[in-house]
């Protein structure tokens, strides 16, 4: 299934583009895309819940005030 969700505090499109490297080597997770532009973070996956799980302890650590809402 598809997902979007919003992203909030990214600094600029290089920390994006870094965050969405990072989350993109997670096995559950395919097609992650992340948008500077319009705040939105889009992935497929078949487990929501473990997903965001790793999705959310990847961007802990590599950008810790970043925050994500399900839109």
């Amino acid at each position: 299934m598809k997902y979007k969700f919003k992203i909030k505090n990214l600094d600029c499109a290089n920390c994006a583009n870094e965050l969405e490297r990072a989350l993109s080597k997670i096995d559950i997770i395919r097609n992650v895309n992340i948008s500077f532009m319009t705040e939105r973070l889009y992935f497929e996956c078949d487990d929501k819940d473990n997903a965001l799980k790793e999705i959310k302890k990847i961007i802990k650590k590599e950008e810790p005030d970043v925050i994500i809402e399900e839109v």
